[in-house]
């Protein structure tokens, strides 16, 4: 940092004499004699605090991951995860087939690419979690606040879509299987097209249908979310078995899930790679394709083709959930970061697309084999990854052994986005009390009990009308908040922070940056500024007329208002975190509210002071934002000297010396 201190040159002996006459001035108040003595204390330089007297260590350093291939697995198996295979597959073939390709990659250039940069730009500069970044701009801090509200959300329910994983994992090593035609259960199924005793004649359920509704989730024993009924205690040791998997793999930090993302992020490749061959060789796989892929021109006139290219986008790289800036917390201090961004979300829509030929070719030889057009068969979500494709995959030779891989994947791809999520969450509790990091034992009873605590509210969503309610909470805690912090978050770093100063940051972390970095940052500039916050608030306005005009329902049961007004207050508390916390950091601040306003959007002292630290090893995460006394400056008599706050910083100050 540069001194404030202004210094008037003296000339000969003969001004001497003249100026000591005159005291040397401090902030325009008379310095004594003996403080402007020269000889009494050594001159004032500007330098970092002596290697002699090191600031005040509270803490561990902050860990760093064991090499870069560790990180970009880590962001790739936290944005690969289950919309990867369930969502867009299904959302490819309702807006226009090929043709939703189009909106899908100019939402991931404009909306996708620039958001997930600023993410991990921010936590690797600040190399702080989700609150705690937020020294930038005090004012935003709300931001943070309503990340880790939102992956707290996400959490409570992404863990029982594991827990129904392990269930039928667990189910898959029968054979035959507990939702095929030959299991003995599951003849009269197969046998007829309808139950002859039944006055409503209506269609029966096919035999995977049975065993999702009955067996899995007994949904058939509720009336709704009034009812939610008892627990399932097969699921829930499966929930426990589930947490007991996070607790464990987390349990080291960035230490032990930076290695086992080696094994969970690769796995699910291998996997898709086995179910396209496999696929291919299939009668009526081609049938699937082509209905995957066939383009339908006029859908890009749709309002709806394109939201639904940019929510696929928003969801499936993870952005403004917090987990992203945890990881690149971690990172060194130089690693480029603009390339990591380019690998991870290139490989992450480029695995949606690959997926689907996984996907629709299985099930267009089901529907071969049924003689039923393949848009009877296809589904979305739960529906599809716990329904259709497991009764797709039984129809196979060797169903066992497929339905084991394809749930070993699921498995796989649901772990590793928990782990990006619950990094969010302890990242974030963590820098704000940095006390559990130092202490292995707390901050291993810090993340039990964190565990424990998801394991009870989750039990709810495995009652007999827990799907009712994992519905409701994965319809709004994703939706509508989640848009409104993203769209803070760019508006905040590109005018309140200063895009320029954000594009410098990045420079400046990127030493031997190439030229082509430069370049692309011009364009990621534009996108920040002017492109991405009109996106989002397309995004944004389309969600409130959809979530006015239409109704939430669950298979044909209609949520209450009450349900619905729950959902929306879920997405409300998220987002209502930003205004709150403005407020309270204004109020912190003195003077008039003009004043008060500047001085919540400039950053901490100590905001600058991260990436020194990161890049050092960690040794002065202890520093205070601003140091008092003692400290010393030298001055001769002539000497006049302006200081500000601002020169009172950790790394300008060396400690005092005795004369």
């Amino acid at each position: 940092m540069t001194s404030l201190v202004e210094r008037k040159p003296v000339h000969g002996n003969k001004d001497e004499t003249l100026q000591e006459a005159r005291p040397a001035q401090l902030n325009g108040f008379n310095l004594p004699h003996d403080v402007t003595n020269s000889s009494s204390q050594p001159q004032f330089e500007s330098h970092p605090p002596s290697p002699s007297v090191p600031p005040p260590d509270p803490g561990l350093p902050r860990e760093q991951w064991g090499g870069k291939y560790e990180f970009l697995l880590s962001c790739i198996g936290y944005c690969v995860g289950l919309g990867n295979v369930w969502r867009f597959p299904y959302l490819c073939y309702r807006n226009g087939g090929g043709v939703f390709l189009i909106p899908y990659f100019i939402m991931l250039l404009f909306t996708g690419v620039p958001l997930f940069l600023m993410e991990l730009s921010l936590g690797q500069y600040g190399a702080a979690g989700p609150i705690t970044v937020w020294k930038c701009c005090p004012l935003l801090k709300g931001i943070g606040i309503g990340m880790l509200c939102v992956s707290i959300l996400v959490c409570l329910y992404y863990n029982v879509i594991i827990a129904w994983t392990f269930f039928y994992l667990g189910s898959s090593f029968q054979s035959p299987l507990p939702w095929s035609c030959d299991a003995p259960a599951n003849a009269y199924l197969c046998g007829n097209n309808t139950i002859g005793n039944n006055v409503s004649d209506k269609p029966l359920q096919s035999p995977s249908e049975v065993f999702w509704n009955e067996r899995v989730l007994g949904v058939v024993n509720s009336e709704g979310l009034q009812d939610p009924g008892p627990v399932r205690w097969p699921l829930a040791l499966c929930l426990l078995a589930a947490w007991i998997v996070i607790f464990l793999c987390m349990l080291k930090g960035i230490r032990s899930s930076g290695k086992v993302v080696y094994v969970t992020a690769t796995f699910p490749y291998f996997v898709l790679i086995v179910l396209i061959i496999r696929g291919a060789t299939l009668e009526g796989s081609l049938q699937g394709v082509k209905f995957y892929l066939t383009p339908d021109w006029g859908r890009l006139a749709s309002a709806q083709v394109w939201n639904d290219a940019a929510s696929q986008i928003f969801y499936s790289l993870g952005i403004g959930v917090g987990g992203l800036l945890s990881m690149a917390s971690y990172n060194k201090f130089d690693n480029n970061v603009i390339r990591d961004c380019l690998v991870i979300t290139i490989g992450n829509c480029s695995t949606s697309f690959f997926a689907g030929f996984a996907i629709f070719s299985i099930l267009g030889h089901m529907a071969w084999k049924k003689g039923v057009p393949v848009g009877e068969v296809a589904d979305t979500g739960p529906g599809l990854a716990f329904v259709a494709y497991p009764e797709a995959l039984a129809l196979l030779p060797g169903s066992v052994f497929w339905s084991i891989l394809f749930f070993l994947m699921l498995f796989m791809l649901g772990i590793d986005t928990l782990f990006g999520n619950m990094e969010g969450i302890t990242t974030a509790v963590l820098d704000e009390f940095p006390q559990l990091r130092s202490n292995m034992k707390l901050k291993s009873l810090f993340l039990g009990l964190l565990c424990f605590g998801f394991y009870l509210m989750g039990l709810l969503l495995i009652t007999d009308g827990g799907i009712y309610w994992f519905t409701l909470i994965d319809s709004y805690a994703t939706s509508f908040g989640l848009i409104i912090i993203a769209l803070f978050m760019c508006i905040g770093i590109s005018f309140f922070y200063g895009v320029n100063q954000f594009c410098q940051d990045i420079l400046d972390m990127i030493c031997h940056c190439p030229p082509w970095c430069g370049k692309v940052l011009l364009y990621f500039k534009a996108c920040w500024v002017c492109c991405t916050p009109f996106l989002l608030l397309f995004i944004l306005t389309y969600i409130f007329i959809e979530m006015y005009n239409t109704s939430l329902r669950y298979g044909d049961y209609l949520y209450p208002r009450w349900g619905k007004a729950l959902g929306i207050c879920m997405g409300a508390t998220c987002c209502l975190q930003i205004p709150i916390w403005a407020i309270v950091a204004i109020c912190k601040e003195t003077g008039t509210l003009k004043d008060r306003f500047k001085k919540s959007i400039q950053p901490l002292n100590s905001w600058r002071v991260n990436n020194v630290n990161s890049n050092a090893g960690g040794a002065e995460r202890g520093v205070q934002e601003r140091v008092g006394p003692p400290f010393t400056v030298n001055l001769t008599d002539t000497d006049t000297v302006n200081l500000t706050e601002m020169d009172f910083n950790a790394l300008t100050w060396e400690q005092g010396t005795e004369a």
